[in-house]
């Protein structure tokens, strides 16, 4: 089954936020609480973890890309 992985809303005001890095490849494993990538709000960065264990699949969105808060940035293949 394929998860979507969103821009998580971080604070009360963030809009939106700027993909600083991946710590995950397409083809991947990723296991529940591995850091997928980094994000800058407001001169802060924060670490996003996954939600799934599986394979990362798809990564919709490079680094430096400014995302919408809920936006799918990438999708996680998962066994169930």
């Amino acid at each position: 089954m394929i998860k979507t992985v969103k821009m998580p809303k971080l604070s009360a005001n963030m809009e939106n936020g700027i993909l600083v890095s991946w710590n995950k490849q397409p083809g991947d494993a990723v296991k529940k609480g591995d850091v997928l990538f980094e994000v800058e709000t407001d001169k802060v960065v924060s670490e996003v973890e996954s939600l799934e264990d599986g394979k990362l699949n798809k990564i919709l969105f490079e680094e430096g890309d400014s995302v919408k808060v809920d936006e799918t940035i990438a999708e996680i293949q998962t066994a169930e």
